[in-house]
């Protein structure tokens, strides 16, 4: 088990990220985590999602920009998302990496002109592949330049997604609220549902980052993983912020040590779910669906 202090250290929010354990710690939790995985993991259940752009584009910058393009409009209503993210990408061509890579400035504000996704502008998104494009022309790809900002000492991603965070924010102006800040304790769920996509590799993730160890990363934290985390014990804190999100990380890391984020996908379709063989909290959970079967997953700007 992690200590408190470097739980601590790692979320900078000053304080450790304990917690009760899961009241159905150990083989029952666990193993119908892993029952959930084994049958809703799958592309299948991908659609509707913004993860299913990723699938357009090999490794590379290409899927990188594609990826955080697609997880920084992952706020509101999912068909909304959809619609926005389709329209940003066609925006950028077929290559969207090497667009954000070789258009200046004036290039890109000419290509997302008129670009809105709820209180997201086109203006917005120059400034965050603005400062995308300039890491990919020092370091080729953006996994290039994580992988050297995560320590090998780091129990966690956060460290280097702050120092990566501040480095995405270099470029013209400020992207606002497409890139959240993780040192003033927001549990970041956008971009560590992009660390996600990047570094782990499945039927669902499509990965690509591999000098990254997927049992660095940390749940991507909001509304409804919060609620189920509650409901399961995982945590007893009732803000959805980094030190909660680092708390039910390691609750998770107590059934998968090296990949404490593999169940996260398969949370969110528990609608799909036709089995009875689950924990009563999850079959609860799995009642609570939309008619697409996803589990009602508010999308909100954190």
């Amino acid at each position: 088990m992690t200590s408190k202090s470097s739980r601590s250290k790692d979320s900078g929010a000053g304080a450790a990220a304990t917690g009760p354990p899961s009241r159905l710690a150990g083989g029952t939790l666990g193993d119908s985590l892993d029952t959930l995985y084994a049958g809703l993991n799958r592309r299948e259940h991908v659609h509707p999602d913004p993860l299913e752009f990723l699938y357009r584009y090999g490794d590379g910058p290409d899927r990188e920009v594609a990826g955080l393009v697609a997880s920084s409009l992952a706020y509101g209503r999912v068909r909304q998302i959809l619609r926005s993210v389709d329209d940003a990408l066609g925006r950028l061509g077929p290559a969207p990496g090497r667009f954000a890579a070789e258009s200046s400035p004036a290039e890109l504000s000419a290509a997302l002109a008129g670009f809105r996704h709820r209180f997201a502008t086109g203006g917005d998104l120059v400034a965050l592949l603005s400062g995308t494009g300039r890491l990919l022309r020092e370091h080729g790809t953006l996994g290039a330049r994580f992988c050297a900002l995560v320590r090998d000492t780091d129990e966690t991603v956060v460290p280097g997604l702050r120092a990566f965070a501040a480095e995405l924010e270099g470029g013209t102006g400020t992207p606002g609220h497409l890139l959240p800040c993780p040192d003033r304790g927001s549990a970041c769920k956008r971009l560590h549902l992009f660390l996600r996509w990047m570094v782990r590799r499945d039927e669902v993730d499509p990965g690509g980052w591999d000098g990254v160890s997927a049992a660095k990363l940390v749940v991507p934290l909001d509304t409804h993983m919060h609620r189920i985390s509650l409901a399961l014990g995982l945590t007893g804190r009732k803000s959805a912020d980094l030190v909660t999100a680092l708390e039910i990380t390691t609750a998770f890391r107590e059934f998968s040590p090296e990949d404490p984020v593999k169940y996260d996908f398969a949370l969110t379709r528990l609608g799909m779910w036709k089995g009875s063989d689950l924990p009563e909290p999850l079959r609860r959970f799995a009642g609570w669906a939309d008619s697409d079967g996803r589990t009602q997953r508010t999308m909100r700007p954190t």
